[in-house]
């Protein structure tokens, strides 16, 4: 009887050290505050800017029971997010730093906006405002989806919108009448040079989940003795990275002298795939550095060799043991605007250093940092994740430059030659009088651009487009986190 006595006061005695200890050094988070853990826990260990955020810091908080404080006072989890990011586009938007994480409350959602997945009808647009400073929005279709519903409607490039469902477009109301509804009537514009008036016509659409190729079109066209390859890519998408090879196969069987990858609607994607993409175009170069990363100062002093390897994307000549369709060129034409970002901003600074990279078109947006996906797990990885919720969050966590260790491109990539894309002479995608590919195709031959300028040429400010609306961000992520992620 003694000796049960004794035990079990010597269990009692072990349980009231080991709560004392836990109550004032590993105090855990109640359940109710289980998101806001993740995002200050994720962002301490990873976030690019971790150093520069105050409520980041790790000796910010004294014990654990400070800290959850401090995330109690947050109910709205994406209010807490953006009050951790260094200066956020959402907070600043003339002197923003971080212009690009975001979180989402469903990570099944982001895998699959990742990979070009999303709830769909078809168009392909940007918005801009009819006239700097109005309220009022005007719609340009940009391209239509293969597969979708819009590509069975009367609905092209070009075409000009205005009105949804009867309701005049505007800068507070676009996103309700083109986000929130499965279908909506889209009621179209004619352009004057002046003013955008509504011409009778009309057309229903419907979204459905869609999965988009990102490879639009893929041809040769033969001119003045080259074989020009011509590749409209619409996004970085892992998923196709073979049937991208195979597009590569096909130009080479057809002969290509040149190449014209068309990047102008391109918001990025997988860095990976974008070194193949580099690896396609040239060939020569296997094994050589195509990128570096940079991580913050906190995840960097834990790296040893082996893992700062890791950080260097070098080019390849296989993919999962395919052999790639390399081209072997030493100058490539790319055709961007300010939708061009990320992954697609990647190739253009990654080949500079091997290539002559001619870029024709407009200014890139300047994105030169990635993310990966962090996810509420001990590793912060998607293994053993939280089963009581489905955030996640693509922080930024990395700066990337190419061999010669330049990135700082903030500002956006110049054009070597600046051409504009205007309302007014859209042209037809993949044909040689469209104004972009036709510059493109004038360097490439010598030829002169047959370029028709009209008096009432100008630039609408941007607003917004389709890919952002339904949830393709300028994006320029890694599949999986780097070695040595795991070591803090």
């Amino acid at each position: 009887m003694k000796t049960i006595l004794k035990n079990l006061l010597l269990i009692f005695v072990l349980a009231f050290a080991l709560q004392s200890c836990e109550d004032e050094d590993d105090v855990r988070a109640p359940a109710t505050l289980q998101v806001n853990d993740f995002i200050w826990r994720g962002l301490n260990q990873v976030y690019l800017w971790q150093a520069d955020v105050p409520n980041l810091a790790d000796d910010r908080f004294s014990t654990k029971a400070e800290l959850n404080s401090y995330l109690a006072g947050y109910s709205d989890p994406n209010e807490l997010f953006q009050d951790l990011l260094n200066k956020p586009i959402s907070k600043y938007p003339a002197s923003a730093i971080d212009r690009f994480s975001w979180i989402v409350d469903d990570y099944t959602v982001l895998e699959q906006e990742l990979n070009g997945i999303t709830k769909n009808n078809g168009v392909d647009f940007k918005l801009t405002r009819v006239a700097e400073g109005s309220n009022d929005v005007v719609g340009f279709v940009r391209y239509i989806i293969p597969n979708s519903d819009a590509s069975t409607k009367a609905i092209k490039r070009g075409d000009l919108f205005t009105s949804v469902n009867g309701t005049k477009l505007t800068v507070s109301n676009y996103k309700e009448l083109l986000i929130n509804p499965d279908s909506y009537t889209l009621e179209f514009a004619d352009y004057n040079g002046a003013t955008f008036t509504l011409n009778g016509k009309s057309v229903s659409l419907t979204k459905t989940t869609l999965e988009e190729n990102p490879i639009l079109i893929n041809k040769v066209i033969p001119s003045g003795g080259h074989k020009i390859g011509y590749l409209m890519y619409n996004g970085f998408y892992a998923d196709y990275d073979i049937k991208l090879n195979q597009a590569f196969g096909e130009l080479k069987a057809q002969g290509a002298t040149d190449l014209v990858l068309d990047l102008r609607y391109n918001g990025g994607g997988s860095v990976r795939s974008s070194t193949r993409l580099a690896s396609m175009i040239t060939g020569q170069f296997d094994g050589k550095i195509f990128s570096k990363q940079q991580y913050n100062l906190k995840l960097m002093a834990t790296m040893n060799s082996e893992d700062l390897e890791s950080l260097n994307q070098r080019f390849v000549n296989n993919i999962d043991g395919t052999t790639i369709n390399s081209l072997n060129l030493t100058t490539v034409y790319i055709l961007t605007t300010t939708n061009t970002a990320s992954a697609s901003e990647l190739i253009i600074n990654g080949l500079k250093p091997y290539v002559n990279v001619v870029q024709i078109g407009d200014n890139t947006i300047g994105k030169n940092v990635g993310s990966f996906t962090v996810y509420d797990s001990p590793t912060l990885t998607k293994s053993n994740v939280n089963p009581n919720h489905k955030y996640a969050m693509q922080p930024l966590v990395f700066k990337i430059t190419n061999a010669n260790d330049f990135g700082d491109y903030t500002q956006g990539l110049a054009p070597t030659y600046l051409q504009y894309e205007y309302i007014n002479n859209y042209g037809v995608l993949g044909e040689t009088s469209e104004p972009l590919l036709n510059l493109a195709i004038s360097k490439i031959t010598g030829s002169t651009a047959k370029r028709i300028q009209t008096d009432d040429e100008f630039v609408l400010p941007y607003l917004s487009d389709s890919k952002k609306i339904n949830g393709l961000r300028n994006e320029m992520y890694l599949e999986n986190a780097p070695k040595g992620f795991q070591k803090l």
